[in-house]
């Protein structure tokens, strides 16, 4: 069974960093791992993608945190992080740590597994 175990979210004022990891396990060995991703969902508002990093290392991220995010993995490929810096009270969110495991990968990022999210609080 497919476990995302995320960890690392808190509070922090406005300026400040922190670094989200995604801890996950549990794949099936007849499945492919497609990608990697974080999410995020504010108060009223929807799910959005921040970032994601394909099985071939290729990372996107949306603007609203170019330059300031960073989406990265341990050599081991079991631990996926995400280094926050210049956090804005726009970045208050809870995230979600997501995985596309599937037989067969497709062109685009399309996570069907997801972490219980942990929040980050960016305080003025």
């Amino acid at each position: 069974q497919v476990q995302l175990v995320e960890s690392g979210g808190g509070s922090v004022q406005a300026g400040g960093s922190l670094k989200l990891s995604c801890a996950h396990s549990g794949y099936r060995y007849s499945l492919k791992q497609c990608g990697l991703g974080w999410y995020r969902q504010a108060p009223g508002k929807e799910r959005e993608l921040v970032s994601s990093i394909s099985s071939r290392g290729t990372m996107i991220y949306a603007d609203s945190v170019k330059g300031r995010f960073t989406i990265s993995q341990d050599k081991a490929k079991v631990t996926l992080y995400l280094q926050m810096n210049s956090l804005t009270t726009e970045d208050t969110a809870v995230y979600f740590c997501a995985a596309g495991i599937r037989l067969s990968c497709g062109t685009s990022f399309a996570p069907n597994y997801w972490g219980q999210g942990t929040q980050v609080t960016v305080s003025s």
